[in-house]
């Protein structure tokens, strides 16, 4: 059965990709990014990838679609930004609200950062699911640690999903811990020897635990670095010197602590090691960055996908009984 899908704020395409893996075939992925359309053009050349602002896209051709989904932008809750919520220009979630609106999805999935978690932003939660109920629609609102989906890093990410209520009943979280995600080490190694770098094996017996938390910083803000002091002390007891992102794996007389180049981070996020970024190292970073891992989207996609064929088959038993 194919399951259809919008995919808003797309990014690079970590959460696209992981619903493609869910099953879901996408009829429109709208990013007003120029870079982060290439990729996603490049990677997928079939998709329908609409290069534009969010704001000035409409959904109404794509009435009863099976999902919207979408990472909003996440600094109006960053607690690395100024958490101004609702009052940021760069709130999308009333965008996404209209589109709801507009095309009346079976499902919607909606990630942001856990900081639209904190008490501050309780009533505005509360404000988006009046609004998402008043539609029709049953709300699940959870934190998700990526590691517990077999992601090598320390990420927790908010994730929304609603399903009108002849779906709700048969949707269950996929929260149960599957097995442990590899260290840096394991996943890196055979890019990090890819170079001929003789102390490879050594550096990843050292990197047995798994990464911190991978920022791309925002459009305005940061660079190709792996984040704050705290984030580089994490990194360094990794053996990984995280000032800055290099362009290529070390090479066989390399001495010291290497830095990850962007396919590593990719690697670290989820992403094949086949997905290639666009643009120039900082802006390529800063894609893998931002993105939504996608082993994490396929999991709630593909419970999703159950709920919503789930509904179906009872749908069509009531009418055969």
């Amino acid at each position: 059965m194919v399951m259809r899908s919008i995919e808003i704020c797309a990014g690079a395409g970590g959460q696209a990709l992981g619903l493609e893996q869910a099953g879901f075939h996408h009829v429109a992925l709208v990013e007003i990014d120029k870079l982060a359309c290439e990729t996603l053009r490049n990677n997928r050349p079939k998709w329908n990838v609409i290069e534009g602002d969010v704001q000035t896209f409409s959904a109404k051709n794509y009435i009863n679609i099976d999902l919207l989904a979408g990472g909003v932008p996440c600094p109006p809750f960053s607690i690395a930004g100024k958490q101004l919520g609702q009052k940021d220009e760069r709130d999308l979630f009333p965008e996404a609200l209209r589109l709801v609106e507009e095309c009346k999805p079976k499902a919607v999935m909606l990630e942001n950062v856990r900081g639209l978690f904190s008490q501050k932003f309780d009533h505005y939660r509360q404000h988006i699911v009046d609004k998402l109920e008043f539609l029709g629609y049953r709300c699940y609102w959870e934190l998700i640690e990526a590691n517990h989906y077999g992601v090598p890093q320390k990420r927790s990410r908010t994730v929304l999903v609603a399903l009108k209520e002849e779906y709700a009943d048969h949707f269950v979280w996929p929260l149960g811990v599957m097995a442990p995600p590899p260290t840096v080490g394991q996943l890196l190694l055979s890019e990090m020897k890819s170079n001929g770098w003789t102390a490879a094996e050594t550096w990843a017996t050292g990197a047995e635990s798994i990464a911190p938390t991978i920022v791309g910083g925002s459009k305005k803000h940061g660079g190709p670095d792996l984040g704050p002091t705290r984030a580089r002390q994490a990194w360094d007891i990794l053996g990984v010197d995280g000032r800055g992102i290099a362009d290529t794996p070390p090479t066989a007389e390399f001495t010291g602590k290497p830095k990850l180049t962007v396919k590593m981070v990719g690697l670290l996020q989820g992403f094949p090691a086949d997905w290639l970024f666009a643009g120039k190292k900082t802006a390529s970073y800063k894609q893998v960055g931002n993105a939504f891992p996608p082993p994490v989207a396929r999991a709630i996609g593909t419970a999703i996908r159950s709920a919503l064929e789930e509904g179906q088959q009872a749908d069509r038993e009531k009418e055969t009984g």
